[in-house]
């Protein structure tokens, strides 16, 4: 369970997909990673703040769900259920009591919980055509600076390319230095809290040890922590690259039936994001395998044991902020690289609909015109759906870098609204 009361609010962008879920469905299930701010969004949000919180790490709550769980959520007619996959017969509960209502009731029950494998697959299984599912990744930029939005993807991708200029430069953002934001990341605790770096990394070594110790456990999908350990580490010492099972299974000493099951655990954890390359292509063989990334910068580079941020983790952090965007739009757009055997790759393709964005991400401060040669042969590739592509880089200033690429600073693109750096 994560406390409500621990820190000062800070606005999150998916309390709109959170307002709009429970508008619609009886259930609304509130995923993501341990630590990310769940239950404070679910008992901040204005609908939910009244409404009786019963959370199953509470004994007395988990011995009523596991002797009678009709009982337990008959306790209100609307609840928020915190950690419902410590008890199993909580769902069928939930079901029943949901299949009662003629009409239903629209965000009856709100559902929280940290073992996501387990418990969307008890979900899947038991709340099919009931349930509507928000995920909240850590903090964004934006929200880290209080403006609690993502970035400026929505308005880029309905504006004309000749417009992002002028699009970026109204945001009134401040520079953030992108070595600060990576080791910051944005798990609220550490990213808001905590000012120094030893107590950030007391925090994640108590944060793997739970994840180790308690949710592992709860998923009986792992039968050796260690290794399991060396597997996340070798990722995290990945973000960014192509992932090959072989290889970390060489490194690590695991099989392949464990790499690629502890892989899935990470995944379905929040903790591990595997990005799926662009499918479509005309004239060129792409590079099909997915790329690695992880759910926290702060926490990759700890887990990694870097102490200097790398060029692929400013490109976690754009990638996390897109996928806090996604979340908030129906239907949800497409979030892929591109690379083709040749070696011409962007970093990131949004598709959504016919449209796309290429984005490409760069750490200097000083770019030339041929840091936009992978967006360049993008556009050249799909000129039908694509007007021009973007590159984030660690300057100052935003300008045409060539006819069809426009570069911006990171910053202004993901934390627009924000008046001060952090």
């Amino acid at each position: 369970m994560e406390d409500a009361s621990a820190s000062p609010f800070l606005p999150r962008a998916a309390a709109r997909a959170l307002g709009a879920a429970l508008r619609v469905m009886p259930v609304v299930v509130v995923l993501g990673a341990r630590q990310t701010g769940k239950t404070t969004l679910v008992r901040s949000h204005p609908p939910l703040r009244e409404r009786p919180y019963l959370t199953l790490d509470d004994l007395s709550v988990r011995l009523q769900a596991e002797a009678d769980p009709e009982a337990l959520v008959a306790r209100a007619p609307e609840l928020v259920l915190d950690e419902v996959q410590r008890a199993k017969d909580v769902l069928l509960a939930v079901k029943r009591a949901v299949d009662r209502d003629r009409p239903r009731r629209p965000g009856r029950f709100v559902l929280t919980g940290s073992a996501n494998l387990l418990m969307l697959r008890r979900i899947g299984e038991t709340l099919a055509g009931r349930a509507s599912y928000v995920t909240l990744w850590p903090l964004t930029v934006g929200e880290l600076a209080g403006a609690g939005r993502t970035g400026l993807w929505g308005d880029l991708i309905s504006t004309r390319a000749s417009g992002w200029r002028d699009l970026i430069a109204e945001s009134p953002s401040a520079s953030v230095d992108w070595r600060a934001a990576v080791r910051r990341g944005g798990f609220p605790v550490p990213a808001h809290e905590l000012a120094h770096p030893e107590e950030r990394a007391l925090w994640f070594s108590g944060y793997i040890q739970t994840y180790l110790e308690r949710d592992l456990p709860e998923l009986r999908a792992v039968e050796n922590l260690a290794g399991f350990r060396r597997l996340a580490q070798a990722a995290c010492l990945r973000t960014g690259a192509l992932l090959n099972q072989s290889e970390l299974g060489r490194d690590t000493g695991l099989s392949q039936p464990q790499v690629h099951r502890f892989l899935g655990v990470l995944e379905a954890s929040y903790l591990a994001v595997r990005l799926p390359a662009f499918a479509v292509n005309r004239t060129k063989r792409l590079i099909k395998a997915p790329k690695l990334y992880w759910c926290d910068t702060a926490l990759a580079l700890h887990l990694a044991g870097e102490a200097e941020p790398r060029g692929a983790h400013l490109e976690n952090l754009v990638l996390l902020d897109l996928l806090a965007w996604r979340e908030l739009q129906t239907p949800r757009p497409e979030i892929l690289y591109w690379r083709t055997a040749d070696g011409a790759e962007v970093d990131f393709v949004v598709e959504a609909g016919r449209r796309l964005l290429p984005v490409e991400v760069k750490t200097t401060a000083r770019i030339v015109p041929q840091d936009a040669k992978g967006l360049e042969a993008f556009l050249d590739e799909y000129p039908d759906r694509a007007a021009g592509g973007l590159l984030l880089y660690a300057g100052e200033d935003t300008f045409p870098l060539t006819r069809r690429v426009l570069a911006a600073p990171w910053w202004k693109v993901l934390a627009p609204g924000a008046a001060r750096a952090k």
